[in-house]
């Protein structure tokens, strides 16, 4: 703890982590107020994975074509702009009752129009802490940031069933305005610069290591977004899905603090995929409060500590001008992934019963388990290094030449 406390204590480390916490918070209530929404209004699990999944499609194309504007623009334009668009957009799910067809086109939009936080933050982190801290500060990020995933479910829940369906996804509209606004208006986002990707768009996934991040991340989010639906079916949209995807994310919450001085080996990334896999194996014996409790909070444990792999490995082996975009198309992986692990598990919960999202959700960790195995040979071995990324280097020009 004495490293997260010499952490916090560097300038503008708290308040920035609380700020991109803030504005990232209502993505942590949306997808399962969504849901909630439109399996109310249609009845059936297999629209609204359909609306989550354009959704979803919509992100995973603004990912890394908004983290890339960030170099060209400025990170504080393309936040602002994406921001209204992308509330305006959520609003309109809420309020407006339409077709299938037509509200995916409206979470499309929602889903392309979302604010590119993520990215900005882990490249202004480097910017912000010694080249020591910056593999604990990852850590403390993936770990900090499932206070979303703890807090976000319980809300969500308790607006939806209490208020209506309605105001769960208006609230995450409000806080997508106020805590986007915070964010935007911290000094360091204006302060630190991306400089110009000299590459064409797409050309850091010829680095093999944002690959395996990419692929690993679509299936590690693909197997949370499907024991998401699985536990809104177990429990009926009751307060209990709430508690225990909240009990699901203080698993990763602990994972992620007790392994953050855990020095980064090309092993890491599989052993923490094992632990998910095992957690969420076992989980599907028995669709009980009390084992979907336990099991999950130990499937829980792998998640923050194989995110901060994930997050060391791309910053680790990219230039800094590439850092935005390469964050872009990992987490355009994870929202892919979040949009296959939700469609599949509600189709399957549709067609052979609640225990399916779980066999889907075990099936995603499972392969993305196989992934990190295989993509070990391209993992950096960070033990005794840092996860600082690669300075950019030009030409500079001498008088008279």
């Amino acid at each position: 703890m004495s490293t997260y406390k010499e952490l916090l204590q560097s300038p503008g480390v708290g308040r920035i982590i609380l700020a991109q916490l803030t504005a990232r918070f209502p993505f942590g209530m949306l997808s399962l107020a969504v849901l909630i929404h439109i399996q109310q209004v249609t009845g059936a699990y297999g629209s609204a994975g359909l609306v989550l999944a354009a959704a979803s499609i919509g992100q995973a194309i603004s990912g890394p074509l908004t983290s890339r504007w960030m170099g060209v623009w400025g990170m504080r334009r393309v936040l602002l702009l994406t921001m209204i668009v992308c509330m305006l957009s959520v609003t309109a799910i809420a309020v407006f009752v339409m077709p299938i067809p037509l509200y995916m086109v409206v979470a499309f939009i929602a889903g392309l129009s979302t604010p590119p936080v993520q990215p900005a933050v882990r490249t202004i982190y480097p910017k912000m802490v010694t080249s020591r801290q910056l593999t604990p500060l990852f850590s403390l990020d993936a770990s900090a940031q499932e206070i979303i995933w703890v807090l976000g479910p319980v809300v969500t829940v308790f607006i939806s069933t209490q208020l209506g369906s309605m105001y769960g996804i208006l609230t995450a509209a409000f806080l997508i305005l106020a805590g986007g606004s915070w964010f935007i208006s911290s000094p360091e986002v204006s302060r630190v610069r991306i400089p110009r990707s000299r590459g064409r768009m797409g050309a850091v996934l010829k680095r093999p290591s944002v690959v395996v991040a990419t692929v690993v991340g679509f299936l590690l989010i693909g197997a949370c977004a499907a024991v998401e639906a699985g536990l809104i079916a177990v429990f009926d949209h009751g307060i209990k899905s709430g508690i225990v995807l909240a009990i699901f994310s203080v698993g990763s919450l602990v994972g992620g603090l007790s392994m953050g001085h855990v020095p980064i080996s090309p092993w890491s990334l599989a052993k923490r995929m094992l632990i998910i896999v095992v957690g969420l194996g076992v989980a599907l014996l028995w669709l009980d409060v009390w084992w979907l409790s336990i099991t999950l909070f130990v499937a829980g444990v792998g998640i923050a500590p194989a995110l901060t792999v994930l997050f060391a490995m791309v910053s680790s082996t990219v230039k800094f001008s590439e850092t935005a975009e390469a964050y872009g198309w990992v987490g355009t992986g994870q929202l892919i992934g979040a949009a296959a692990g939700s469609a599949v598990a509600g189709f399957l919960i549709d067609g052979v019963g609640h225990v399916g999202a779980f066999y889907a959700a075990t099936g995603f960790a499972l392969l993305g388990c196989v992934a990190a195995v295989i993509g070990r040979r391209w993992s950096p071995d960070l033990r005794g290094r840092d996860a600082s990324p690669i300075p950019d280097t030009e030409p500079i020009a001498l008088p008279g030449r």
